[in-house]
């Protein structure tokens, strides 16, 4: 989903893979400065136990707050709309589907993969294994035919560039944002960092091989789009996967939207894995309710934690879209980044005698500072907007609950009842209707936030007026005896083997209703009053023999 983005926004070809470099160059200062956090600080839960352990509780609760309120759920959402654009394009060739059914699709993702890490950590890591696979696959085969259509002279896109590019702060921050979205699993293998063995081995070692092979394909990927469409047709794509897929393979073209949908789908299992230990941590230390840091007895899976997440990510979904959300979420997280980063100068400052099973020079982390400081300032400072003001008053607004809740421990008890109650809830093997009931109110949401109509206020009205019949003839049974006359009625009428007349009856209340309500016009009004015209004859003539007219007689 990322490359049409950094292309629209940094302008040019060329400028966009050097977007693409310097984004695989930052990943890598950031894995590498976080290798040695995690060798240093061996525990699970990421940049909010760093910032814990090197800054204080303060800091790492709104770290907490950020990741676990808005931070992982945006990233989840973002995941989970990219696998629901890439899975619906097929069946919308040439033109863009309903946002409603992306967000449904979605919606429906995010919940399956929950499921899965709720029911079973082993399901879960099978899964990321599986589609790990299918990516690389995908990408490989995106790869290879780039430079296939190279090699046959597709070089349109690679002449003059340069031309076009936007050198504006905010044009380049956001292209970073898009950018560093694709890199940004560099930071999840931390949240987990007491599931590892060995990790002042296998941290480092992941991230000298990881990174660098992300960086390889993720560059030939880009170069491949490149050589088989026009940079506008880039830019305009909903699902550049897709689309190469139908200009590249032809009929075969569906193929790619299910390996690129895939591709997400690992993507935000990789995410749903990480993000529930980081609620899981913050619970633990005593900065979030206490059920979020407890495990299923039997599953030993973070489970609240994870509902949780899930029941966040989908507020997150009904009102953003793909770009927005990428771009507010890398906003927030890059303030935290920077955080944990300068807390480790400090600890190579003023901690030098700590043990490091692995170092990094010191200039490394400089310049991921000096870089997390642009991200956060760029946006604001070329074009500032006023979503930017909102996030940032979100993370201060934290304060306004540490300081009660967790400084002076204000009301220790609130939630005792609310744990309890819980514990007892998710005991109960009842992990999938919790989420389908997730997924109804999701369904309930949606339409309404997403494309607000009047209809669906007549709607909730017409449920609740069965309140103003419930309260006197149902609660406190007032008129008992008034429906009895037509209940006999009914009884007697009913007896008689009529189903045919009724059904005909009905039929005919339907024949006359259909068009007045599906197409309302004049003429049936007309109609109407003539027939009731009839009343001004039948009452007077009829009813009250006004005018009785003595018939002559005729004599012969």
């Amino acid at each position: 989903m990322s490359p049409q983005f950094v292309l629209r926004n940094v302008g040019s070809p060329g400028a966009s893979l050097v977007i693409w470099t310097l984004c695989a160059g930052v990943a890598m200062l950031g894995a590498l400065s976080y290798a040695e956090l995690g060798t240093v600080v061996r525990e699970s839960g990421g940049d909010f136990v760093y910032i814990l352990r090197i800054h204080g509780r303060a800091p790492a609760f709104l770290a907490a707050f950020n990741f676990c309120l808005l931070g992982k759920p945006s990233s989840i959402a973002a995941m989970g709309l990219a696998f629901a654009e890439y899975i619906v394009a097929p069946f919308y060739d040439g033109c863009p589907p309903p946002p409603l059914v992306v967000k449904c699709v979605a919606a429906a993702c995010i919940l399956v993969v929950a499921a899965a890490n709720v029911l079973n950590v082993r399901l879960a890591m099978s899964i990321q294994v599986v589609f790990l696979a299918a990516k690389v696959a995908a990408l490989a085969v995106i790869a290879i035919g780039g430079l296939v259509l190279l090699e046959q002279g597709s070089t349109g896109s690679f002449q003059d560039a340069f031309v076009g590019t936007h050198l504006g702060l905010n044009a380049i921050g956001m292209s970073f944002y898009q950018g560093l979205w694709s890199y940004s699993g560099w930071s999840n293998i931390n949240c987990v960092t007491e599931e590892l063995k060995r990790p002042e081995v296998n941290l480092p070692r992941a991230v000298m091989i990881a990174v660098p092979m992300v960086t390889v394909i993720y560059l030939l990927v880009n170069v491949s789009y490149l050589a088989a469409m026009t940079p506008h047709e880039l830019m305009s794509s909903r699902a550049v996967a897709v689309t190469w897929g139908n200009k590249v393979l032809g009929s075969w073209g569906w193929l790619m939207s299910i390996a690129a949908a895939l591709s997400a789908f690992g993507s935000l299992n990789g995410t749903f894995f990480s993000a529930g230990r980081i609620c899981f941590v913050a619970a633990r230390e005593g900065h979030m309710p206490d059920i979020l840091a407890m495990a299923h007895v039997r599953r030993l899976t973070p489970s609240p934690a994870l509902i949780f997440t899930t029941a966040l990510a989908l507020v997150v979904l009904i009102p953003g879209d793909f770009q927005s959300i990428v771009s507010y979420f890398s906003f927030t997280a890059w303030i935290f980044y920077g955080t944990t980063v300068s807390g480790l100068l400090y600890l190579k400052i003023k901690k030098p005698e700590l043990h490091r099973p692995y170092k990094v020079p010191i200039v490394i982390p400089i310049l991921l500072l000096i870089f997390a400081v642009f991200l956060v300032l760029a946006p604001i400072v070329d074009q500032p907007q006023i979503e930017y003001l909102y996030v940032i008053l979100f993370i201060l607004s934290g304060v306004l609950i540490y300081i009660p809740f967790v400084h002076y421990r204000l009301c220790p008890g609130v939630l005792d009842k609310l744990t309890v109650f819980l514990q007892l809830f998710l005991e109960v093997p009842i992990v999938i209707p919790i989420l389908l009931l997730i997924f109804a109110v999701f369904l309930v949401l949606a339409p309404i936030v997403d494309q607000p109509q009047i209809e669906y206020l007549y709607v909730i009205l017409f449920i609740l007026s069965g309140v103003l019949i419930y309260i006197p003839f149902v609660h406190y049974r007032l008129c008992p005896g008034v429906l009895d006359k037509l209940t006999v009625f009914l009884q007697l009428f009913l007896e008689v083997p009529i189903v045919i007349p009724i059904l005909l009856l009905i039929f005919a209340v339907f024949l006359v209703l259909a068009p007045i309500v599906d197409q309302p016009q004049i003429e049936y009004l007309y109609v109407i009053l003539f027939i009731l015209s009839g009343v001004l004859i039948y009452i007077p003539f009829v009813h009250y023999r006004l005018c009785i007219l003595t018939k002559p007689k005729f004599s012969i």
